[in-house]
């Protein structure tokens, strides 16, 4: 198995660790704040939010574009979380779910659709999807298992 079907298997297991992660939680739960000033809402909104701006990212890899716009930068990661959440601020909890199984579903349709090559070690393409992806999917999963007092954190 090449590194790109490694790395897509990942994000399935990683987005299902997720998933189950959240399993069972109700509204008032999914609402709470217990991470500074996220409950697990915003966490699920940054995540379809990085998924969002991934996309054109892989896309334009794959045009054998740089990743991000001139003049863009994602170093400044609070602040993408952030504007992320502010932007989301009201939207229905259902529709946070169906965005982040959407945009998931999106973000790994792109990525399979890049040629291998940009999925071996050191490629742009690897770390992008890797860091939104199966990585991100883990960070979380394990806080909110934490949170949940069902695994470590």
């Amino acid at each position: 198995m090449g590194d790109k079907q490694k790395l897509l298997r990942e994000a399935d297991e990683a987005h299902g660790e997720l998933r189950e992660a959240i399993n069972g939680l109700d509204d008032e739960q999914l609402g709470r704040v217990w991470l500074g000033t996220w409950g697990v809402r915003e966490i699920l909104i940054h995540i379809a939010g990085w998924h969002r701006e991934m996309i054109p990212a892989l896309q334009r890899l794959g045009r054998g574009e740089p990743p991000h716009p001139e003049g863009v930068s994602y170093d400044d990661v609070d602040a993408w979380n952030a504007r992320f959440v502010e932007a989301r601020r009201d939207a229905k909890l259902a529709d946070v779910l169906t965005e982040l199984d959407g945009s998931y579903w999106e973000f790994v349709s792109v990525a399979a659709a890049l040629e291998d090559r940009h999925f071996e070690p050191g490629a742009p393409a690897r770390d992008l999807f890797d860091g939104a992806g199966p990585q991100h999917y883990r960070e979380h999963a394990a806080q909110i298992l934490h949170w949940r007092g069902l695994g470590r954190g």
